[in-house]
């Protein structure tokens, strides 16, 4: 396999005053095209609000920064407005209409991937915006807005000329805003940062997944997701998803070394991945990550909603599942060596503390 697989940053499509959307392009990363997965950013400063919208993809959005508050309006379904921070994921399936607003100092940041195998572009989100100088009622005569919506000349011309913006706004500091309802956030959202640990190595690292068990809605989107944070210097275990899945990488936080093996033994890519980089790894190619001193974190949607892995080290590596004699035969070695193989990493399991 030829592409292009090295770690790429999102690039600004649009924005001005009240912040910012970015997205990666497929051109630049080939696998986002052929994987059919769609990853952007939003970045909203204080006071901005990212125009009601809907899109042609299911995704996954997840908070890298700040404190805002989110409309989410599934088909059929009233508003839900929900408060969300630093380490909250939502499941957003096809059809959900939503808007984001940041009241905060700090700017907010939420990340979005998803499946684009429907959508219009292979690898790029299309996000239909309600209002706004690119919005739905823009493209209407002035008789069809009347007509529909029921309203008079003077109404329709506000409707459709009103708001200049494109995508996101600076709201007036007085403006108030809907406020959060508690009892709407559950079944909505998840937050990772927060979420009961599915695996945790002392000095290593840890896991959470996002799948239907704790965030039902990922079944509606067809992902699932996880957080994993690695401690300085440790090491991920070299492993694949079994079930033919894709895995989109985001790289949350810290740096460290990535390499990933392909068809034939060949090593596809290796590199340094820093904060900010995104990176997909083809469908049963092995990845294996080596976190830096100040430790790696990084938040996956994985192309199936209750995800399943093999991993080839440590206490559940495959390896451990295939009989001594085949192994010897497999490697080629006398029977001491395999022994020494299979007697190590037997305590450790996914992620490997740092040697001593």
């Amino acid at each position: 396999m030829d592409l292009d697989l090295s770690p790429k940053l999102a690039k600004k499509v649009y924005g001005d005053d009240g912040g910012s959307y970015c997205a990666w392009c497929p051109d630049e990363l080939p696998m986002l095209r052929q994987g059919n997965i769609g990853a952007a950013k939003l970045a909203l400063e204080k006071n901005g609000f990212a125009l009601p919208r809907y899109s042609d993809s299911s995704k996954v959005a997840y908070a890298l920064q700040g404190a805002g508050v989110a409309g989410i309006i599934l088909p059929e379904s009233e508003e839900k407005v929900i408060a969300i921070k630093k380490g909250d994921a939502i499941a957003l399936p096809f059809g959900v209409i939503t808007w984001w607003y940041n009241k905060e100092d700090t700017e907010l940041v939420v990340l979005f991937m998803g499946d684009t195998s429907k959508g219009h572009k292979p690898g790029q989100f299309t996000d239909f915006f309600l209002t706004g100088a690119n919005g739905i009622f823009t493209g209407f005569t002035t008789d069809f807005v009347k007509r529909a919506w029921d309203v008079d000349d003077d109404t329709a011309t506000a409707l459709i000329g009103n708001q200049k913006g494109k995508g996101i706004v600076k709201l007036d500091a007085n403006f108030k805003m809907p406020e959060p309802k508690p009892d709407h956030r559950k079944g909505m959202a998840l937050n990772c940062e927060e979420a009961p640990l599915d695996t945790d190595i002392k000095n290593a690292g840890n896991v959470v997944l996002l799948n239907t068990k704790n965030l039902p809605l990922v079944g509606q989107v067809g992902m699932g997701a996880d957080l994993v944070r690695l401690e300085g210097n440790a090491m991920c275990s070299p492993g694949f998803s079994c079930d033919s899945a894709l895995q989109v990488t985001y790289i949350v936080k810290g740096s460290g070394r990535l390499q990933v093996v392909g068809v034939d033994g060949k090593r596809v890519l290796e590199t340094i991945v820093k904060a900010g980089n995104l990176l997909i790894v083809p469908r049963f190619f092995v990845v294996s990550k080596i976190a830096d001193p100040d430790g790696l974190s990084w938040f996956s949607i994985i192309t199936t909603p209750n995800p399943m892995f093999t991993h080839l080290a440590g206490s559940i590596g495959a390896w451990k599942a295939i009989s001594p004699e085949v192994l010897q035969a497999a490697f080629k070695v006398p029977a001491e060596t395999e022994k020494l193989f299979r007697s190590k990493r037997t305590n450790d399991a996914i992620f490997f503390p740092p040697p001593k």
